[in-house]
């Protein structure tokens, strides 16, 4: 997958993850690994960047185990910016939806076609 369409989608993702309740980074990172391949070579870099872009706050929360850790909170910009790329996305993947769907998904006529050119 195009690693520049895969970050947008992870960008939604991240955005989807904060919107109901603050979280850590690797809470983050876990949850969304649980549908997605996600590591924090991904995620990390799109959180400092969302945090920069004012669409998160950040804070501090002491942890029974080791050093404080930055959670993450979604600010009125990071609401706006979520719904307008929501719109975005259900837009874009209706179209695609119409496209693979067209006619019915003919799978049988597509195999068909497939073998005859591969012949």
């Amino acid at each position: 997958m195009n690693s520049q369409f895969k970050k947008g989608i992870i960008e939604l993702c991240v955005l989807k993850e904060l919107l109901l309740e603050d979280k850590y980074g690797y809470a983050v990172i876990d949850s969304i690994s649980e549908h997605i391949n996600v590591n924090d070579n991904t995620i990390y870099p799109i959180l400092r960047r969302l945090t920069k872009d004012g669409y998160f706050e950040t804070y501090l929360v002491e942890s029974n185990q080791g050093a404080a850790r930055k959670y993450y909170k979604t600010t009125k910009k990071g609401f706006e910016y979520y719904f307008k790329l929501r719109d975005e996305w259900d837009q874009f993947i209706g179209g695609v939806y119409q496209i693979l769907n067209k006619e019915g998904k003919n799978e049988d006529e597509i195999y068909r076609r497939f073998k005859e050119r591969t012949k």
